[in-house]
């Protein structure tokens, strides 16, 4: 949909004031547009539309993501930023993602190197990526590792895998029902049906791992408790029983690991993609790397910094391929003007960021990649134009956890491994449906270690 909208912003403006069925829609555009929306209007557009997604995956609007700005929601956006998503405890956590990253860099060596040859080798990254990332986050927020050397999935693993993914694509499915209520009652609801379905499955899964988490905490010493996200949201919960229910606790565990894992892993899928796709700016990345990093040890978060051509291929992949090209819809709480135009109460408001990101207006030769874009004193993004994680007082709490992440995968894969597309054809960039932006087609790719690298992998 962000494309059609595009087209339709590119014929009559930036500021578009449309009606879905009987719902007003605002789409927006342009930085000045965006800008306004965020900054004069942001508390009225701070609320969420009532829409079934909110209802039946966000626990009846309750959960950071779907509930309205308020008292409530205030809590649970400070319990975000100061308790689970904190620079400190995003730091703490710091040695499972560089484990991670071990395990899947050591898991590509023993497919690449298994022969004893120096071949290429063909390796599915989409669900090396998924695996790696929902480790990480289980590991913070339940103490489990799902994945790994083992052959096979666990019953567990499977339903988490299948949650999340039908999450996303249930999350942006069209709901005709929201945009024409009557249709509620003439029994054309299936989407309604298969979301409250995927509830009860998502509701049980995560209740479960609550239970494994008071039991390991009845268990273990006074120093090996409050390790895990639920262990704090228990303690929290210890305190003030009342307000932190089981309720609001799943429900927060739900958008960590529905949020942090798919959108994190897509990132990385695309920008790998793009590489491919543009062989001489992946050469660029390893001597960059080589240079500042070498040969002797892997790469590590305190490595990020120092890698601005590294951080400009990141954020050139958000600016092309932005994971939410529409943001997560926000609504107005009452009637406002944006642009010079009244938009009333009750509007909804999609941010079309995919557009902005790719508006020839903005920016130069938009369609290629170019990583150099975002580094030097004098980048195009000086004004703030991507805005990957949204803007205003709903931005995703997640992006420093994320800026570990996705600069530390790509980062290791590039510094150890020479790929290569498996054919001489482009790589489809074909996008896929859903609440996020993910490629239609998994990423299938060539890679073998690179010579100067084969000693440190040996001992990995």
């Amino acid at each position: 949909m962000h494309r059609t909208l595009a087209r339709l912003s590119k014929k009559h403006g930036p500021i578009l004031f449309l009606e879905f069925g009987s719902r007003p829609v605002l789409v927006v555009s342009s930085p000045s547009a965006v800008e306004e929306c965020f900054t004069k209007n942001d508390i009225i557009f701070a609320n969420r539309p009532r829409i079934l997604a909110g209802k039946h995956l966000g626990y009846d609007y309750s959960t950071l993501v779907w509930a309205p700005y308020g008292d409530h929601w205030r809590n649970l956006r400070r319990m975000a930023s100061l308790e689970i998503l904190s620079s400190n405890r995003i730091q703490k956590y710091a040695g499972i993602r560089m484990d991670e990253v071990r395990s899947l860099i050591l898991r590509l060596y023993k497919i690449t190197s298994k022969n004893g040859d120096d071949q290429f080798h063909v390796v599915e990254m989409k669900s090396l990526f998924f695996e790696l990332i929902l480790n990480v986050i289980m590991r913070m927020i339940a103490g489990k590792r799902y994945y790994g050397e083992k052959e096979g999935e666990l019953e567990e693993e499977r339903k988490f895998k299948e949650v999340v993914t039908e999450t996303l694509e249930l999350s942006g499915v069209r709901n005709n029902v929201d945009y024409i209520p009557a249709l509620k009652w003439v029994g054309v609801n299936k989407v309604e049906k298969k979301q409250a379905i995927l509830q009860r499955r998502r509701d049980e899964l995560i209740q479960n791992l609550i239970e494994e988490r008071k039991k390991s905490i009845s268990n273990s010493s006074s120093e090996e408790r409050n390790r895990t996200i639920i262990d704090v949201l228990l303690a929290l919960q210890e305190n003030n029983p009342e307000y932190y229910t089981n309720v609001m606790i799943r429900g927060m565990v739900q958008v960590l690991i529905t949020a942090g894992t798919e959108t994190s892993a897509a990132t990385m899928e695309w920008a790998l993609t793009l590489l491919l796709n543009n062989p001489k700016t992946l050469v660029k990345a390893q001597e960059e790397i080589d240079m500042v990093v070498g040969t002797n040890r892997l790469m590590d978060e305190t490595d990020i910094d120092k890698l601005p051509y590294l951080g400009g291929i990141i954020n050139e992949t958000f600016r092309m391929c932005p994971i939410t090209p529409l943001l997560i819809p926000h609504e107005s709480s009452e009637e406002c003007t944006v642009g010079g135009f009244r938009i009333p109460r009750g509007t909804m408001l999609l941010v079309n960021i995919w557009a902005m990101h790719n508006d020839p207006a903005l920016w130069e030769d938009p369609t290629i990649f170019k990583p150099e874009r975002f580094v030097g004193p004098k980048t195009e993004n000086n004004n703030g134009l991507i805005l990957p994680f949204g803007a205003g007082r709903r931005k995703c709490p997640g992006e420093r956890m994320a800026m570990r992440s996705i600069p530390l995968v790509l980062g290791c894969l590039i510094q150890c491994f020479e790929w290569e597309r498996i054919g001489e054809e482009m790589v489809d960039m074909s996008e896929g449906k859903g609440l996020t932006m993910p490629k239609a087609k998994p990423l299938v790719a060539k890679c073998r270690p690179r010579s100067a690298m084969m000693n440190l992998l040996s001992q990995i």
